[in-house]
């Protein structure tokens, strides 16, 4: 059986974090985690933050040589311009791992919760302290690497299954979201 290695992403304006994980079949191996800082960045000057992202992204992807990538879907927050600039930080990250040449898979918060923690209402906490027991790590990554490294085990659970199932039947993306109170899904 031959290791994958995913890489799973949380994205976020001031903080993404990235996770590596092997997986080979149901054994899961810690790798790297951490996060993307734009403190550096001025607090207004949008398009540098969006240029670390990328080019943070783009030197997790040489360093640790991914197969393929998973990335957390932003939900439609109260406030609509925290929405719009953490939806332009994810899409920064996706282009990165894009122009790498990765296939990139998409997961709710709450698809993550559920493959991590068994249930959608999980806390920071308890992904914390789960991701520490599935990768057995010595302490919880700090939030923003245990949400990434998190999607990146979703992705290693639902990877097989979806491989299958592609197999089995023609799999199309979503071409449109449907709302619901103000989420996307």
């Amino acid at each position: 059986m031959n290791a994958s290695r995913i890489l799973g992403i949380d994205p976020g304006l001031q903080r993404t974090g990235f996770g590596v994980i092997e997986s080979r079949g149901a054994r899961l191996a810690y790798v790297a985690s951490g996060v993307i800082s734009t403190a550096e960045a001025p607090r207004g000057d949008l398009p540098q933050r969006l240029k670390i992202i990328f080019d943070g992204v783009r030197e997790v992807v040489q360093r640790y040589a991914p197969d393929a990538a998973a990335a957390e879907i932003v939900f439609v927050n109260v406030n609509p311009q925290s929405t719009l600039l953490l939806g332009q930080a994810r899409g920064a990250a996706l282009t990165a791992l894009v122009a790498s040449g990765l296939p990139v898979a998409e997961y709710t918060a709450l698809q993550m919760k559920k493959a991590v923690v068994g249930h959608g209402l999980a806390n920071k906490a308890q992904i914390q302290e789960m991701v520490r027991r599935l990768l057995a790590l010595a302490a919880p990554p700090g939030p923003d690497a245990a949400d990434a490294l998190g999607i990146a085990i979703a992705h290693a659970h639902a990877g097989a299954s979806l491989a299958t199932l592609a197999q089995a039947t023609t799999l199309a993306r979503r071409t449109q979201a449907a709302y619901r109170k103000g989420r996307a899904y």
